[in-house]
């Protein structure tokens, strides 16, 4: 028996040294695996996080509105902008985005932006106005003088990752510290004290919680918080905590307290927009309160704060009085901390909660002219730039005009409807509206409902122009001076002309009357198509297809007899870009919605200057103006002269189609071009002539933008000769009329001035030689 006791003793010996190696063994593995994963996430931690590179949206401004003494802007036109831009009116101003309106003046501090071209500062200014223009501007500011300011441009879009993040950097140096003194109160009150988690603060939570029967406060940390957002998923498992443990240590171990604060401000999520997550504070105030982080009082930041522990269920727009609970309940915990006086908070506690109706920049805002935007931007960026890299995009959008034109449709076209006993929808709209001088476009309409971002007319509509080829082919004649003129005489005769496929094509004039030999000048003022058909068969089609080449008309141009009556399919786009050459005087300058590009950090890439080329002849543009100018005073536009005859000489030419199908104006002043196309998408007939249907649009329109008058002053080699009876006379004659004629081929018959009788019929008057 003692024996067989030692040798058992023996054994158990061995099987414990072999327990007690076996635990080595595996707590020496353990050791290594648990090193090489801590050392795996610590590689990780310190790749992704030094590494990170948000996805920032491309944001899209609106052209800044620059204010200067004599601009022509009401007071009221100028309310209605800053408060687009979320200006807010108080007694008197003193932080930037307010201003204060009494009278004929406007005090306002706008707020420093940073442009293409440098940093616009805040200053505190003041204007005075005389009915509708900027009498004297004031810096109250600063000493010096200051000749124009440049408000800040409205946000009216971005171009969102694909992941549909949105997000606005927020330097920390640019944080509201009344932001960092709230998140400390509410989310992590040992931040600064603790080494990623803290042990104190979750036993802390734990037992209010308790007290109180609800979740009031929370364990995490906002370093914790961070990982959670930044490196792992939402899923509630002990591997996940563990996780989220190791990693918080790390994080706080590798960098600063100030590093990890700017990470969690600007990736915090704090809502939702459609698809869109809105994540971090400075995309949230622009969201809830269309202003900018900095701007926002202590009830509005602490409203943020609060949804931090859940952006869905304290949604302001969809639960107002929870998040009215819970904002408080952050004023409250700031003034247990000493953030905020009695005063402070009171004031905090009965503001109402303020929430903007709807995000300013909305991508469902002006979704038409972002389209153009867009397709303008990728001829010179790749889509992945435009969707992550911050670019920074200042477009030529007037947001006054664009509202004006949108509202004039919405209204005329409703009218129009009623009238003709039509269903409500049923006609459709595009237009375009241009600065002349630059090429700019300042406003675009694809639909009749703004919002709408499916079909684009305005881009992709192609519809037959009709009669607004028309002054193409008389800009033709018009460039041959020693064949035709203001008085050539025309054949207002029918037609009929056999075509290549062996049809007979015999047009007719819209009011089926045939109106014999008539003056070049009235057959284009009462837009005759038989005149111009038998005009262009003169000229020559080839003739007609250069001038459309020269005035901008870049696709491929059919060479057909019908194309003399605007058979030829174009977009309003298109149309705009034909019209502009035609408005600058015979320079060709490209249609643009973009002025500048620059980076996430305000440094210029691309500025995109005018490209202007000369390609028609200034002399027989300025008659060929003139004569629209006669359209609009006594032709087929004549109604636009009765509606607006303060804002005359305005040029313009009307456009209808065969059945009525479509309706088009074409008309500019000195300074605007716009384009309005009415018609069906179904291609049915609509019932309107350009008269009826898209002119009414224009002058709806006009009259709010209030274009300035064309000038017309003849270029170098036009000289203006009074002409009577078809013939020259004296200039003092009361009852001749000026016509523009190139020098030298003016007209040689002449006539004594006499008062013209009814009755006397146009006299014949052919092509003269010198």
């Amino acid at each position: 028996m003692p024996r067989k006791s030692k040798r058992t003793q023996r054994s158990h010996k061995r099987s414990n040294s072999a327990r007690g190696l076996w635990l080595l063994q595996m707590f020496i593995i353990f050791f290594f695996c648990s090193a090489t994963y801590v050392i795996w996430m610590d590689h990780r931690i310190r790749t992704e996080f030094e590494g990170k590179r948000w996805s920032l949206p491309a944001r899209v401004y609106a052209r800044p509105l620059e204010l200067y003494s004599g601009l022509k802007i009401s007071r009221h036109a100028l309310v209605q902008e800053l408060q687009s831009l979320g200006y807010h009116r108080v007694q008197r101003p003193s932080t930037p985005g307010e201003y204060a309106s009494a009278g004929e003046k406007l005090e306002f501090i706008n707020r420093t932006f940073e442009f293409w071209d440098g940093v616009e500062p805040s200053r505190r200014i003041l204007l005075r106005f005389a009915g509708d223009q900027i009498l004297d501007l004031e810096d109250l500011s600063g000493a010096e003088p200051v000749p124009v300011v440049r408000i800040d441009p409205l946000l009216i879009g971005k171009i969102y990752p694909e992941h549909k993040e949105d997000r606005a950097l927020v330097a920390y140096e640019d944080v509201p510290q009344l932001l960092v003194d709230s998140l400390i109160a509410v989310e992590d009150r040992h931040f600064f004290n603790h080494f990623g988690i803290d042990p104190v603060g979750i036993l802390r939570a734990g037992w209010v919680n308790i007290r109180t029967g609800s979740i009031r406060q929370g364990g995490s940390t906002l370093t914790q918080q961070l990982i959670k957002n930044f490196f792992l998923s939402q899923e509630r498992t002990f591997w996940r905590k563990f996780n989220e443990l190791i990693m918080s240590l790390l994080l706080e171990w590798h960098y600063s307290k100030r590093e990890i604060l700017s990470a969690y401000i600007n990736e915090v999520y704090l809502g939702q927009h459609g698809a869109l997550g809105i994540h971090g504070f400075g995309t949230a105030a622009e969201f809830y309160f269309s202003r900018p982080l900095n701007e926002l009082r202590v009830d509005q930041i602490a409203l943020l704060v609060g949804l931090v522990r859940g952006a869905s269920y304290y949604n302001p727009r969809s639960h107002p009085d929870r998040a009215r609970q819970r904002r408080n309940l952050v004023i409250e915990q700031m003034l247990e901390l000493g953030y905020l006086n009695a005063g402070q908070a009171n004031d905090a506690l009965s503001a109402s909660l303020d929430i903007a109706e709807s995000p300013g920049w909305s991508s469902a805002k002006y979704p038409a002219y972002q389209e153009l935007v867009r397709r303008q931007l990728l001829h010179d960026y790749q889509p992945e730039d435009l969707r992550t890299e911050g670019l920074r995009i200042f477009t030529t959008l007037d947001p006054h005009y664009q509202d004006i034109a949108e509202t004039a449709v919405r209204e005329r076209l409703f009218r129009l409807e009623q009238e003709r006993g039509l269903k409500k929808g049923t006609i459709q709209v595009a237009g375009v509206i241009t600065s002349i001088e630059t090429g700019e476009i300042l406003a675009l309409i694809g639909d009749r409902q703004e919002e709408i971002t499916g079909f684009n007319r305005a881009l992709d509509a192609r519809r037959p122009i009709g009669s607004l080829i028309k002054p193409a082919v008389y800009l033709t004649a018009l460039s041959q001076p020693d064949r035709y003129n203001v008085l050539s005489i025309l054949a207002d005769q029918p037609v009929s002309i056999k075509q290549k496929n062996g049809q007979t094509w015999e047009p007719k004039n819209y009011d089926g009357e045939v109106h014999g030999d008539i003056p070049l000048h009235s057959a284009i003022v009462n837009s005759y198509n038989l005149a111009t058909v038998q005009l262009g068969m003169q000229l020559g089609i080839p003739r007609i297809k250069t001038t459309l080449e020269q005035l901008g008309v870049d696709i491929k141009i059919p060479e057909y007899p019908s194309l003399l009556l605007g058979s030829l399919e174009l977009s309003p786009l298109q149309v705009a870009q034909m019209y502009q050459t035609m408005a600058s005087n015979g320079f060709q300058i490209p249609l643009r919605t973009i002025r500048e590009v620059s980076d996430k950090h305000g440094k210029p890439l691309q500025r995109f200057s005018l490209d202007i080329k000369r390609t028609i002849d200034s002399r027989a543009i300025f008659i060929t103006n003139f004569l629209l100018t006669e359209v609009v005073n006594n032709g087929t536009a004549r109604s636009l002269a009765a509606r607006l005859p303060a804002m005359m000489p305005l040029a313009g030419k009307t456009g209808t189609t065969d059945e009525l199908r479509d309706s088009w104006f074409a008309g500019f002043g000195d300074n605007i071009l716009a384009i309005i196309w009415l018609g069906r998408d179904d291609n049915q007939p609509a019932g309107l002539t350009g008269a009826s249907g898209a002119l009414t649009v224009w002058t709806d329109i006009m009259q709010k933008i209030n274009p300035q008058p064309l000038s017309l002053t003849p270029p170098e080699g036009v000289v203006m000769v009074k002409i009577i009876h078809g013939m020259r006379t004296q200039k003092e004659c009361p009852w001749a009329k000026s016509f523009p004629f190139i020098e030298p081929y003016l007209p040689q018959q002449s006539i004594q001035c006499e008062k013209p009788e009814p009755q006397i019929k146009f006299p014949a008057y052919r092509p003269w030689s010198l």
